[in-house]
C-alpha cells in the first residue's frame, strides 16, 4: 500500500514537471524574412571572394595607418560603449532567464500585542516565525521562455552591433587619414605655388620699376601671389581640424598626427572581388544585428500574449515558530505548501492592446531590417561606381595637370619674348594650380572609394577566433 502511495506521488510530480516543461508557447515563432536580392551588381568588380573578412587596411601598405587602426580599436570610446553593451546584454539574459526557475527566499516576523491579526485578545500575546520560502511561477504559457529567447537574441544583436561599430570605426580612421594626406598634399602644393609666384612677382616688379611693363601686370602678379598665400592658412586649418578629428577617433586628446608617404604614392588595393549579391547579407554585421533585433521583438509578442492568461504558481514555507519572542525556545517546526492562480478578467482591453503594441513594434523592426538590407546594396553599388568613375577621372586630370604645367612654361616663355600678354600667363597659372589641387582631392576620393567598398561588403574586422583560423 505504501509503495502504491509512493508511486502515485511520483506520478503526480512527474505530471507537474511535464506540464511545466512542455507548457504551450504563445505567440509567433520567429521565421527569418525572405529578402529579394539582385542577380548581380550594376558595376561588377570581379569574381566571388572567398576572404572578404580580412584586415583590409593592411593592403594600403602604410604602417602608420595600421598603427592608427590598431590604436582606435582599443581606445575608441564608441567601441568601448558597444563592448560594454554586450556585457549588459549578457547580464540581462541571465537576469531574465532566472524567472523560469523557483526563487528561494528568507521570511520572518516577530510581533507582540493584544491583536495579532485575527481577533482582539484580553492579554498581551507574542508570536514569531522564521524560515526559507519557495515561490515558483510555472511558465505554462511560455512567458519566461519567450522573454529569455528575446534576451538571447538581443545579446547576439549587441555582438554584431560591436562588429558594426568596429567596421565603421576602421573605415572612418582610414578615410580621415587619407583626408589628412590630401590636405597636407594641397598645403604642399600651395606653398610651392606661393614660392613660384613670389619669384615671378619679383621679376615683374623689376620690369615695372624699369618701365618695361604696365602697372596692370604688376597688380595681376600681386593678385596671383595673394591667391596662393590665402590657400596656405585654409589648408593649414583643414589639416589641424582633421588631425583633431582623427585624434578623437583614436580615443586621445587632439594632437599632431604623423603620416607616411604622400597620398599619390599610396598603394591602390588590388581589384576587389565583391562576390554575388546574395552573399552580401551574410557578411554585413548591421544586417545580422537588425535580424536579431527582429527576432527579439517577435519573441516579445509571445510575452504579451502570455500576460493575457492566468499565471500558476507554487509556494511553500518551512521553518520554526514560537509564541515567546523574548525566549530562546520555539514551539516547533512549521510548514506550509500551496498553489496560486492570478490572472486578468477584464481590464478594458489593456492586455489586448499590449499585444498590439508589440506587434506594431515588430512591424517597425521588420521595416528597419528591410531598410538596412536596401541600404547595404545601395552602399555597395555606390562604392563600385565610385571606383569605376574615379579611376577614369584621375587619369583624365593627371593628363590635365601635365598639359597645364607645360602650358604654363610655354606662356611664360611667350611673355618673356613679348609675344603674348600677361593675361595668358595668369590663366595658365590658375589652371595649373587648380588642376594640381583637384588631382590631390581625386587621389583621396579614389582611395577612399576602396575603403567605402570594403565597408559596404561587410569586411574589415574579425573576431580573434576568425583571425586564428585564417592564419
Amino acid at each position: 500500500m505504501m509503495a502504491f502511495a509512493a508511486r502515485k506521488k511520483l506520478w503526480r510530480v512527474a505530471t507537474l514537471m511535464t506540464l511545466v516543461l512542455t507548457g504551450c508557447m504563445l505567440g509567433p515563432d520567429f521565421v527569418p524574412p525572405t529578402v529579394e536580392t539582385p542577380a548581380d551588381y550594376r558595376f561588377d568588380a570581379g569574381e566571388a571572394a572567398a576572404e572578404v573578412n580580412l584586415k583590409w587596411w593592411e593592403l594600403f601598405k602604410d604602417p602608420i595607418l595600421f598603427d592608427l587602426v590598431t590604436a582606435s580599436l582599443v581606445n575608441n570610446r564608441d567601441v568601448q560603449i558597444a563592448a560594454s553593451r554586450i556585457e549588459e546584454a549578457r547580464a540581462v539574459l541571465g537576469f531574465v532567464g532566472a524567472d523560469q526557475y523557483p526563487g528561494i527566499f528568507i521570511e520572518g516576523d516577530a510581533s507582540t500585542g493584544n491583536f495579532l491579526g485575527i481577533s482582539k485578545s484580553n492579554s498581551t500575546d507574542q508570536a514569531a516565525f522564521i524560515g526559507p520560502t519557495l515561490n515558483w511561477e510555472i511558465d505554462f504559457w511560455g512567458k519566461f521562455r519567450r522573454a529569455t529567447e528575446s534576451a538571447r537574441a538581443e545579446l547576439l544583436a549587441s555582438e554584431y552591433a560591436l562588429r558594426t561599430v568596429q567596421l565603421s570605426l576602421i573605415t572612418e580612421v582610414a578615410s580621415t587619414y587619407n583626408q589628412l594626406l590630401d590636405f597636407r598634399q594641397r598645403l604642399h602644393i600651395s606653398r610651392n605655388t606661393l614660392k613660384s609666384r613670389l619669384k615671378t612677382l619679383d621679376i615683374i616688379q623689376q620690369r615695372f620699376d624699369e618701365g618695361i611693363i604696365p602697372e596692370l601686370d604688376l597688380n595681376q602678379a600681386q593678385i596671383q601671389k595673394e591667391i596662393a598665400a590665402a590657400a596656405i592658412p585654409l589648408f593649414e586649418r583643414q589639416v589641424a581640424q582633421t588631425e583633431n578629428a582623427l585624434s578623437i577617433l583614436l580615443g586621445e586628446l587632439p594632437r599632431e598626427i604623423q603620416s607616411g608617404q604622400g597620398l599619390k604614392y599610396q598603394v591602390t588595393p588590388p581589384r576587389i572581388p565583391v562576390g554575388l549579391p546574395s552573399t552580401l547579407l551574410e557578411r554585413r554585421p548591421d544586417v545580422a544585428e537588425a535580424m536579431y533585433l527582429l527576432e527579439a521583438q517577435t519573441e516579445q509578442i509571445g510575452v504579451a500574449e502570455a500576460l493575457r492568461f492566468p499565471a500558476f504558481s507554487l509556494n511553500g514555507f518551512v521553518g520554526v515558530a514560537g509564541s515567546d519572542i523574548s525566549g530562546d525556545t520555539a514551539d516547533g517546526g512549521v510548514w506550509r505548501a500551496g498553489a496560486g492562480l492570478f490572472g486578468p478578467l477584464y481590464e478594458f482591453g489593456k492586455n489586448l492592446r499590449r499585444v498590439e503594441i508589440e506587434e506594431a513594434r515588430a512591424r517597425q523592426t521588420l521595416y528597419f531590417f528591410e531598410n538596412t538590407v536596401l541600404t547595404a546594396f545601395r552602399e555597395v553599388e555606390d562604392a563600385l561606381v565610385q571606383i569605376d568613375t574615379y579611376d577614369r577621372q584621375v587619369a583624365a586630370v593627371t593628363r590635365q595637370v601635365a598639359a597645364a604645367r607645360n602650358a604654363n612654361v610655354l606662356s611664360l616663355d611667350r611673355y618673356d619674348q613679348g609675344v603674348t600678354s600677361y593675361l595668358e600667363v595668369l590663366e595658365t597659372e590658375r589652371q595649373y594650380f587648380n588642376a594640381e589641387l583637384d588631382l590631390s582631392e581625386l587621389y583621396q576620393l579614389r582611395i577612399n572609394a576602396y575603403v567605402g567598398l570594403y565597408k559596404a561588403l561587410g569586411g574589415g574586422w574579425m573576431t580573434p577566433e576568425e583571425m586564428n583560423s585564417s592564419k
